[in-house]
């Protein structure tokens, strides 16, 4: 599987089941999450930091949706945390009929994970904090 690298302002869909875009090499985070992406009922991921974004998706044309999304599930959860006052976020999940997503922060990278409602969460927060 190849992946292109792509200025962050100019996504483009391709026909490869996955895009990266401009990801950094060095990131321990993104080998996990690229560990974390073969896990039964995991869909993809997008991983962003102030520098750069990677984006791993099985279905390519849904890379915006799925953008907004991540954006989105952060966001509010941080604002639903602030209004309540319950301290800083650990993790969101946001569940639908079919999928969910686990948004998280860690350091200075903000990981959104999609999944089919079966996959085992606990199972990929214990990789993403664990060794």
């Amino acid at each position: 599987m190849t992946k292109n690298k792509r200025n962050a302002e100019n996504i483009t869909l391709d026909t490869e089941p996955a895009v990266t875009v401009a990801a950094t090499p060095e990131n321990k985070t993104k080998a996990v999450l690229e560990e974390i992406q073969n896990y039964n009922g995991v869909v993809g991921f997008i991983l962003r930091n102030s520098n750069s974004a990677a984006i791993d998706l099985k279905d390519p044309a849904k890379i915006i949706d799925y953008a907004l999304l991540s954006s989105s599930a952060i966001d509010v959860g941080k604002e639903f945390s602030e209004l309540f006052d319950l301290g800083d976020p650990i993790n969101i999940v946001v569940e639908g009929k079919n999928v969910k997503i686990l948004s998280l922060q860690i350091d200075e990278d903000r990981i959104s994970i999609f999944m089919e409602n079966g996959a085992d969460i606990e199972k990929i927060l214990k990789r993403l904090h664990g060794p």
